[in-house]
């Protein structure tokens, strides 16, 4: 049997068509199928930078695909958050970093984005932030002895980095009847110059402290982590203290919100597996000092918004943020 031409014509393209859609569909379920890229919202050699690296190395071979890590720094992961906020390549693009710059930064400062913004797919490792000290302090190593002698000694300093360690100490202030001498510094490489030279009594850091777990010349007086530090066991957490407050932050991978389900899903199976590598585990445990923790989309995202709604809570009864 014969057909017209037009019949033909009519049935080549339908074919065409279904073709294209059962391609279309097989793509959807083979993700990655193109390299990805993981975003760190600080600037190079930093910790997180470091962490970051290896965990893009091993979820290459865990997703079959190159995971290319691009710096993005501005605004304390801030601008990374923002560009994130407007990425529509659905999954092929993710943020890596601490969790304080969204339960924490929105509240206090003006963002342009919002902890709702987007989708918590997985953690991987906690941070160990904490009050430290130098050798040779009149109240030794211990926070019991510090806030004794601050009491007696009023103007006792203290090196602050950030808004949220701030908050922090002046809540510690308040409750202790506390007068301080507050010092601004600019991250780690500003406090410790400050510290080890006994230019200031204590100081918050978000984790140099670990580079002296060996020297002993920065001890930690206090646990910022929900849990005592692995590589400073014997400093009392916030909460052991008697202060109610877990601030811990927690790294973790990003997404926008409307990424998919299938997509964000196959990103934690991989995220879940690099927890169980011996290279990551090596340079966050041995290197950095950092304990490995995964934790699911689920509990992350609870974990983020109880945490965001205890911030919230601490900001209302200080009466606001210092700037």
């Amino acid at each position: 049997m014969t057909y017209p031409k037009k019949a033909l014509l009519t049935s080549s393209v339908a074919l065409a068509s279904l073709l294209a859609v059962g391609a279309t569909a097989v793509n959807a379920d083979d993700f990655p199928s193109q390299p990805l890229t993981m975003v760190i919202g600080f600037g190079a050699g930093g910790s997180t930078d470091i962490q970051g690296r290896v965990l893009a190395n091993v979820l290459e071979e865990e997703l079959g695909q190159p995971v290319n890590v691009v710096n993005q720094p501005g605004a304390g992961m801030g601008v990374a958050l923002t560009r994130l906020t407007n990425n529509t390549d659905d999954g092929y693009t993710f943020l890596y970093g601490p969790s304080s710059p969204l339960t924490f930064a929105p509240l206090a400062m003006e963002t342009d984005y919002e902890l709702d913004d987007f989708r918590y797919v997985g953690a991987v490792s906690l941070a160990q932030a904490g009050f430290v000290t130098g050798e040779d302090r009149p109240f030794g190593d211990s926070w019991e002895e510090l806030v004794e002698y601050a009491r007696e000694n009023p103007g006792v300093s203290y090196a602050t980095q950030t808004a949220q360690d701030r908050l922090i100490i002046d809540y510690i202030a308040e409750q202790e009847g506390l007068d301080l001498r507050i010092v601004p510094t600019e991250g780690g490489a500003g406090m410790a110059p400050l510290i080890l030279s006994g230019d200031v009594d204590f100081a918050y850091s978000g984790g140099t402290h670990s580079g002296y777990a060996d020297s002993g010349e920065m001890p930690v007086l206090l646990s910022l982590a929900a849990d005592r530090l692995v590589a400073f066991p014997d400093a009392p957490t916030l909460v052991e203290a008697g202060y109610d407050i877990t601030p811990g932050d927690i790294l973790m991978a990003v997404l926008p919100h409307d990424v998919s389900d299938e997509r964000a899903e196959r990103l934690a199976e991989a995220l879940e597996a690099a927890t169980q590598d011996e290279r990551f585990i090596e340079v966050t445990e041995e290197r950095l000092l950092l304990p490995v923790q995964y934790m699911n989309e689920e509990e992350l995202t609870d974990t983020l918004y109880e945490q965001r709604d205890a911030f919230a809570a601490l900001i209302e009864e200080m009466g606001g943020v210092e700037e």
